[in-house]
This record gives structure tokens, sequence and C-alpha cells, in this order.
């Protein structure tokens, strides 16, 4: 403990020289460190659970199950399951002797759940009962100054107060217990400056609300810039004798707004007189905003009518709990910012102080929540705990939104309060609930949505939604509800359940991560931040600039239909670059070329064109690339069109002449066909490729293909020789042999399967071919189409069209190891695809459009609502022509919009011009 005293000691001898020239502000020096990076080592004695019993050492902040101690829980588990152990801090720090003059505060960031708090074995003050929440306490009169101190801490994760338990640790989460954030001392002089709450609306007026510790004349206030320039007039006030509150009122010309596109913020400097000296000096930044409820209209911001596109996120980290950095919370908002998202939401519980302020200065809607997962605090409990949230919290220009609990955690008598306490009078919700004319249902289906709220009078915004649950939710669904969002005029958005997995390192189990089954398994993002395809597609899907569906033919004049969908910015200023790209035949990018675009003036929610100078060779390219900046450079999207379908690819990759003669011989059942040093057996009474042989041996593609949701009837198969190709087809025939399979075989060696075929029904999961090729042969596949993530029938955005190299994985989402994209699965939009197996590699070609390429089944996955619900054809290499959706944790795939309902396909009284083709061509001869 030598090395943090003498740190300590240092730190101290600054300050008190710091302090000679510029006592008037506020100071803060930390007993602990200031994150998951950065932190100090207490005293510790655990009382039961792992590492019980002994005095040793953790550091500070942490949570300490994480630290090996204790016993880990989630908020599910039975109550006698739950660990109710004890954690006693002991830290020893010095006082300088100067202070001895100064008011000096101690202050907890959060402790889970129960902070008994000693200093010099005297109690500073009552028992804190709550986590989330920062409390502190006067220890001016318990300090030895010029002296070494005693900080106790008595932390019980279990807390007394049932209603805490009810509200904090009864949940879907895991919960856990320590000093888990910051601790720090707080030391002002004796008469000070206590709160200052900042009312700053978008037509420039300001008001502020000061309360004042100790005797005092006079207070001014001026407002900043944040690189320094006064803007306005000083506002001052005097104090009459022992006045403890104050306003001070001002008005700026025409502010930069804060709003989450631009987030403008300012600095006010608040100084306190007493007979013309100053005494104390507080600076506290905002933003100029206003938030305003139109019932039975919407939410608005500074005006506008919003949509928001918002994520409930917890804080947490894998290895350190809910003990988070600022590090993280910047890389966390950057991360939603990247899928586009202008909201969040903070579930079940208020965040960090950091979190916030990136918030406030990056750019994102917040909507701060009094914790409450199905239970509530009691009502003299909730007041306190409220009101230090709104201390804390209220100045932040992110916040737009107050929660009152959630799910059926709401104590209405606590709603008054938020109203009393937040001098914005920002709204308030009950998430799940309808309050205040916002109704906020949580997993409403779409149908339902549709059928009862697009006849409601409430303004609607879904506080939770399309609840993921490894890969289902989230952008599985997105499309749909979207569309719908964005033109309902009385919808406000919603928020997607969640952000990152809640996956936990276990000390307990060999440093593992456990995500407690299926529980926690429901970010868009993994424990690490690992990004799932979900999060393309909810970028795609949430981007401001939305680009209207373009087919891009010969005759395409470069002119693109745009939306703007910002709310307060201008496309001009944004900035638009594009690219033309193609490959050779083994995916070797040949040729690229690219510019920029004049970026069009188009004003929010109104939609315009724009225009793309592509070169007169443009036709020569495979694929074009449309990329949208934002304002600051970052990456909006981008898309991707096919200028080369892939009958075009296909043709450039096709060889049908060759010198090799093509023989066959018949055998029983088989037929044998040679095309040199090839030789393709086949069943002569189904048609299906049973064996593929050449100069290397025999490839592990077979048995197929198998018909999927239809019926197997090809028969009646006739030989026949075509100039110099061999032709081995079926008959067609109304009743018994409606589908129809042909081989045709090449003196180039390549071989050609070509497929006529009706669905078997109305309704289908899936539709396509089937083939077999053992997972233990398989290393990677390599293939143009959309990439690199696979897709599902409900979730189709966010991918792009190039060529992709994916080597063989077993990841599945959600479960370690989070190794993204995932090998197994569909995949949009084939052209070709080079599949190497251990000793072998052959390519696929197809000219045929929107065929998928589904590479084996990921894994069963336990799941009690029956929702999530893979379904995959029987198996292991198809090409589909139609495939499944996926559910949430909450809906089945059917229920989350139409591109979740099953494949529609009318058979036509089987009349063949009518039925589904799908053509592909082998070529078995590459050697590598």
């Amino acid at each position: 403990m030598k090395r943090p005293i003498v740190y300590i000691c240092f730190l101290f001898g600054l300050l008190c020289l710091f302090f000679s020239s510029q006592a008037q502000e506020a100071k803060r020096l930390y007993l602990s460190g200031t994150g998951k990076d950065n932190r100090v080592n207490w005293e510790f004695y655990c009382t039961g659970g792992a590492h019980a019993g002994k005095w040793t050492s953790i550091p500070v902040p942490s949570n300490w199950e994480l630290e090996g101690f204790g016993n880990y829980n989630y908020g599910f588990d039975k109550t006698e399951q739950v660990g109710k152990e004890e954690g006693l801090y002991k830290y020893r720090f010095p006082i300088p002797k100067e202070w001895k003059t100064q008011h000096v505060n101690i202050v907890f960031e959060g402790v889970m759940t129960d902070a008994e708090v000693k200093v010099n074995g005297q109690l500073a003050g009552p028992i804190h009962q709550g986590a989330y929440y920062a409390f502190k306490y006067d220890i001016s009169k318990l300090l030895h100054y010029g002296k070494e101190n005693v900080l106790e801490v008595k932390v019980s994760k279990h807390s007394a107060n049932e209603s805490v338990n009810a509200a904090e640790r009864k949940g879907d989460f895991w919960i856990f217990g320590g000093i888990f954030r910051p601790v720090w001392l707080e030391v002002l002089p004796q008469r000070h400056i206590a709160r200052v709450s900042i009312n700053a609306l978008a037509n420039g007026a300001f008001e502020s609300f000061v309360k004042v510790n100790g005797q005092a004349d006079r207070i001014q206030a001026q407002i900043y810039t944040l690189e320094g320039k006064a803007v306005g007039n000083v506002m001052q006030q005097s104090l009459a004798g022992g006045q403890a509150q104050i306003s001070l009122k001002g008005h700026i010309e025409k502010p930069l707004l804060w709003s989450a596109e631009f987030p403008h913020r300012y600095e006010v400097v608040f100084d306190l007189y007493d007979k013309n000296k100053l005494i104390h000096r507080v600076k506290q930044r905002f933003g100029f905003r206003t938030v305003e409820v139109k019932q039975r209209d919407g939410i608005y911001v500074n005006g506008v009518k919003m949509k928001f596109k918002g994520v409930n996120r917890h804080s947490f980290w894998p290895g350190s709990g809910r003990t988070t950095s600022k590090a993280l919370s910047i890389e966390d908002v950057e991360l939603m910012k990247a899928m586009n998202m202008n909201a969040v939401r903070m579930s079940h519980y208020p965040p960090d102080d950091h979190f916030l302020e990136v918030c406030d200065s990056l750019g994102l809607y917040v909507m701060d929540e009094l914790a409450g997962w199905h239970g509530h605090y009691d009502t003299s409990t909730g007041t306190k705990l409220l009101k230090e949230m709104m201390i804390h919290d209220e100045n932040h220009p992110s916040i737009v939104l107050w929660a009152n609990g959630n799910e059926g955690g709401h104590n209405f008598d606590l709603d008054s309060i938020f109203l009393q306490e937040d001098r914005q009078q920002r709204p308030v919700v009950h998430p799940w609930q309808l309050f205040g004319g916002i109704e906020t249902q949580h997993y409403r289906e779409y149908n339902y949505g549709i059928g009862n709220y697009d006849h409601g009078k409430d303004i609607v915004m879904p506080t939770e939604f399309l609840h993921g649950m490894y890969d289902g939710g989230h952008g599985a669904g997105l499309e749909d509800y979207w569309k719908h969002m964005w033109s309902e005029p009385l919808s406000a958005g919603g928020f997607l359940w969640d952000f990152a997995d809640q996956g936990v390192v276990r000390k307990d189990k060999k440093d593992s991560i456990d995500t407690d089954g299926n529980r926690g398994a429901d970010g868009i993002v993994g424990p690490y931040r690992e990004k799932e395809g979900s999060f393309y597609a909810i970028k795609e899907i949430w981007s401001p600039v939305f680009i209207e569906r373009r087919e891009i033919t010969p005759a395409f004049d470069g002119v693109l239909s745009i939306e703007n969908r910002y709310a307060f910015t201008n496309l001009n200023q944004c900035s638009f670059t594009w690219k033309l790209k193609t490959w050779s035949g083994d995916g070797v990018a040949t040729d690229s070329v690219s510019g920029t675009i004049t970026s069009p003036d188009i004003k929010p929610f109104e939609k315009g064109a724009l225009h793309i100078a592509l070169p007169q060779n443009w036709r020569n390219y495979q694929v074009l690339y449309l990329t949208a900046l934002d304002p600051y450079k970052r990456e909006l999207f981008t898309w991707s069109f096919p200028v080369q379908i892939p009958k075009e690819v296909a043709r450039q990759l096709i060889k049908e002449g060759g010198t090799n003669k093509i023989t066959h011989e018949e055998r029983d059942s088989l037929l044998l066909v040679h095309i040199g040093a090839l030789r393709v057996t086949l069943n002569k009474q189904n048609g299906q490729l049973l064996q593929v042989t050449n100069g290397k041996g025999a490839i592990p593609f077979r048995d197929g293909p198998v018909l999927q949701q239809g019926l197997n009837n090809f028969g009646n198969f006739q030989l026949h020789q075509d100039g110099a190709k061999l032709v081995f087809a079926s008959t067609f025939d109304t009743k018994t042999n409606y589908n129809t399979l042909e081989w045709t075989f090449y003196p180039s060696g390549l071989v050609k399967l070509f497929v006529r075929y009706f669905p078997g029904d109305y309704f289908t999961d899936y539709v396509g071919l089937n083939f077999s090729l053992p997972e233990k042969e398989m290393l990677r596949v390599t293939y143009m189409g959309k990439g690199p993530y696979r897709v599902w029938k409900n979730r189709m955005k966010g991918q792009s069209l190039g060529v992709w190299d994916k080597a063989y994985n077993t990841s599945e989402t959600g479960e370690a190891p989070w190794l993204y994209p995932e090998f197994k699965g569909y995949h949009a939009n084939l052209y070709w695809a080079r599949i190497k197996t251990k000793n072998h590699s052959f390519k696929v070609i197809t000219p045929d459009e929107d065929i998928f390429l589904r590479l084996y089944t990921p894994a069963f996955k336990e799941d009690p609502w029956k929702n999530y619900d893979l379904v995959f054809p029987s198996g292991d290499i198809s090409f589909m022509q139609g495939i499944s959706g996926i559910g949430t944790k909450t809906q089945k795939r059917e229920n989350t919009g139409p591109m979740g309902m099953k494949n529609i396909f009318y058979d036509y009284e089987k009349d063949p011009s009518r039925a589904k083709e799908l053509t592909l061509y082998f070529d078995f001869n590459e050697q590598e």
C-alpha cells in the first residue's frame, strides 16, 4: 500500500500549491481510479462466496465478482441461489492541513447496493441504498488534517430495503456487488455554489437556478463559447441576507442549437462574490434546445418532429461488469452513431456521468431512466434517488426524455417529483405503458401495431422492440417496421433491444464468457463490441440519406432519387463519392475508378436527385458503389448496385468449347460421363449426382440436386448428343413429372445443371436445390455476391455486392468466440462461388439473379418460447430461390412483418412456362 500513499501525497502537494492561487474553484481528488482501465487498490474483505473470510486487496472501482470474490448471480436466479455477501473496504489517505478551512465532501458515483461509510471510525451519514446514483457526505468535521485518514465502507450487495432489490436486482440482467464507480473528494470553499440547474431554450432564452451554501452578497454568470468567447451580457443578481437560492435570466441572439446532428454546446461561468471578493466559481457546459410533446402529434426537438432511431444500453463490460470508462462510452456512442442511430435509452438505470458527457459532445438523444425493472422503489426511497439522479444529470442537453421505471416498475407517486425537480420540464414516459400521451408498448407485433395504432390517437414510441436473441431481432424485421414508422405521422420511432451481448467473464469458470444462456445473448454487438450482421442492416435502414430503389440498366443516366431523412441537416452539408469496380473470375480485383459527386441542395424531409458523372465505359465494370458521408466525414452507408447482372458475368466466365472428347457408359442404374480426367456419375432414375472425380481424386460434392419443399419427381430421363455436347434430361409430364432436370456436359469440362420446378405448396419456408458436402471437408468459400454476412428473408439489408472470401468456422451468433461474420447460413445474390475443400476446389457459376448460396445450417438454439426457429433445408450446400426469415426473442418470424412471412408461389396449373428456373454451371477441373 506504500506506492498509492506516496502517489496521493504527491498529488496533495501539488493540490496545495494550486489552492494558493485558485482557491475559488472546487477541486476533485480521486481516492479510487477513474474507471475500468484506471483503478486503485484498496484493502478488502469479502464475507461469503469465493475468496471469502480474509483481508486482501481489490481494485476500485470494480464489481467484486469480476475480481474473483463472492457469488455470480443473474437477476432471474431463485431467491435461495442469490448471493448476499458483503464487502468491507478500507483505504488510507492523507489530508493537507491547509484544507481545514475548506468544505470537503466525499462523493461516491455508484455503490452496489447498500453503503455504510465511515471516516476515521465515525459514520459519514445515513446508509445509502440504491446502486446507480451518486451520493455524497460532508466529512469536513471527520477528517484529521495534516494526518493520515481511514475510510471504511461496508457494502451489502443485497439491500436491506426490499423495494431497492425489486427495482434493481430482480431483473433480466446480471447483478453484482461493489464500489463500481469512482470515489473522490470534492473540496470547496466554506461558502460555495451547491447546485446549478439550467434551462436554455432554442429561442435563446437562458435561465439558471442556483443554490448557495453560506453567506454571500452577489452572484453573476457569463456564457462563453467552448473556444472562450463571451456571448451575451453578464447576468447578475444580489443575494439577500441568508438567501439560499436565486434565479439568473438572460437571452442569446440566434444561439447555435444543440441536437444529435449538431451538438453545439456553450459554457456558463458562475461567480459567487462577497464584498466584491470572488469566493467560488462554477463552470457548467450546456446546450440551447427545446423539447416539447404535442399531444396526438409528436415529440419535438427545436421545433422539429422527431423519429427516434434508438437502442437500449446497459452499462457493461465483460471483464469489469458495470464498471466502465470514458473510452468505452466514446466507443459505444461512436458505434451507435455508426449505425445511424440518434437516440439511446438508459436501461434500466442512470449511466455513468461520462456516458452522458459523450452523448452531449458527439450527439445522441438520451432517455434517462430511474431504475425499476418489474418492481419499483417505495416512495420515500424513490424520491431520494430521483433527486440524486436529477442533481447528477439535469444539465446534460442530450437528455430529452425521462423514464420512470420499466415494464410495470413505475411508482406513480414519483411522476410529480420529476416535474418538480426538472427545470426543463422534459417529458416523462412509463416504458411499455401509455402515459402522458405516449404509447410505449414493448414488442408489439407488426400486424398488431398496424391494426391498432393506425387507428389510435396517441404518439407511438416503443421503448423496446425487435428483441434480439442470437442472430434474431434487431435488423431482422426492422425494414418492415421502419417503413411503417417513418410514414406514420404519430410514430416517434423506437428503441431496439439491445446494444451489446451481456457476457460476463466468469472467474469461477476459467475466465469463460457467460451470457446465462439466451438471456444475455441479445445484443447487436458482442460483449467486446464484435459486430453482428444486424449492425450493418440497421446502418442501411436507418441511414438519413435514403436511396430509392433503382435498377441499373444500360439506359442508366447517373441519376438516383434520394430523400433527406435528417431533421436539421441539408444534404449539401454531406459529401458523396462513387466507385466502379470489376474482378476476374478468380476473384482478383482487376480495375476500378472513382470520383466525387456534387452534393445536392435538399432540405430535411425533402426529396431530390443525385447526379453521378460516370465515365463513358462504365458498363465495362461489374459493380457501382455509392458512399455518403455526414458533415463530420463519417460514413453513413455505402450502397452497391450491380452494373453487370449474373448472366453478363457468367457469359465472361463460361467456356463451353474444348478439345476434350466426351464419352459415357451405363452401368445398371448409373450413368458415367467422362470428359478428359473428369468423371461424373449420375443416377439414371432420378438424375442425382452421385460422384465427381478428377485427376486429384473424388470431390466430396454429391447427392443432388434435391428439390426442397417441392416434389422430386424428375423422371423418364433421356440421353442424347447435341453437337459436341452430351445432354441427359428428364421428360415433362403435367401429372407425374412436371418438375424437370437437365444435365449438359461440355468439351471444356464444364457441367451445366438446369432445373425447372414448381414449389410444393402455395406457402413455403424455402425453395431451391440441395447437395451434400460434409462439413469436415470444408475449408473456405470465395464468392461473388452480397456479403460478407449471411442474410435472412427479413434481414436483406446491410450487405455489399462484391467478392468475398470466407474461411470455414463454426461461430454462432451471441456465443463464444464471437467470430464474425459467421460462415453458416444464407448468402444473397450469388454470381459465382469457388468452394475449397481439404483436397479439392471447384467452382459454381449461375446466370440467374437473386440466387442464395446456403452454406450448412447454424446450430440449434435453446429457445423456450419457440420464436427464434432456425429454418433450413436438408443437406449441406444449397442454391435457393426462396429462404426463411428469423424470429426474435418474443416474436415468430411471420409476426415481424411481410418480409418475415413464408414465400408465396402460385403453380399456374403446372404450366412449364411459368415454372421457376435455376441454372448452375459447375467447373470441377480446377487443380489447386
